[in-house]
């Protein structure tokens, strides 16, 4: 009976099906005893079988009514097996056709993600252009602000100023003149 527990549902349907045809045979030939003992019991008493051969008979009869009860046994056994292994069967299905639909979900998300993924590169790179556009135009108004700045800062320094540079004193104890270049 372990080695039920290690075949397929094909072999235990095919030992099955051998002992059922072992079963029919078995009944058969306790059809075939019993319709011979009637005949010979219903028949001339001279045609009784010899007390020998009748207990014979029955010892054979009770054999095979304890084969037939193993065999009945074996039967609703192997049918329990094939009935256990019909559940599984249903239930392995049912996990089958979830994971099959649960496959395609996922497979229709994967192939819905590079989309996706454009999609909200698409915005997040519209953020980010408009961003760079914004400090763009910051960039050249402080560019233009800091040439203004750098031009009057630069007016500035070229005109003259009216300071008062120091002269220098020459050896000989007169003053030396800082040239000016004008208006250079």
């Amino acid at each position: 009976m372990s080695q039920a527990k290690s075949q397929t549902p094909q072999e235990l349907n095919a030992e099955v099906a051998r002992l059922n045809e072992e079963l029919q045979m078995r009944d058969q030939l306790i059809q075939q005893l019993s319709q011979e003992l009637f005949r010979l019991v219903k028949g001339d008493a001279n045609l009784l079988p010899a007390p020998d051969v009748s207990e014979r008979h029955q010892v054979q009869m009770v054999a095979l009514r304890e084969q037939l009860q193993e065999m009945e046994q074996q039967v609703k056994f192997y049918q329990e097996q094939i009935a256990e292994r019909d559940t599984e069967v249903y239930q392995l299905r049912q996990s089958v056709q979830e994971l099959t639909d649960r496959s395609r979900m996922l497979e229709q998300v994967v192939q819905e993600l590079p989309g996706v993924y454009r999609q909200k590169f698409s915005e997040r790179l519209n953020e980010v252009m408009e961003k760079v556009e914004l400090l763009q135009r910051e960039n050249k108004q402080l560019n233009a602000e800091l040439q203004s700045v750098s031009y009057r800062l630069a007016q500035k320094s070229r005109r003259p100023s009216g300071l008062d540079l120091p002269s220098f004193q020459n050896r000989g104890g007169g003053s030396v003149e800082v040239p000016t270049f004008g208006n250079a």
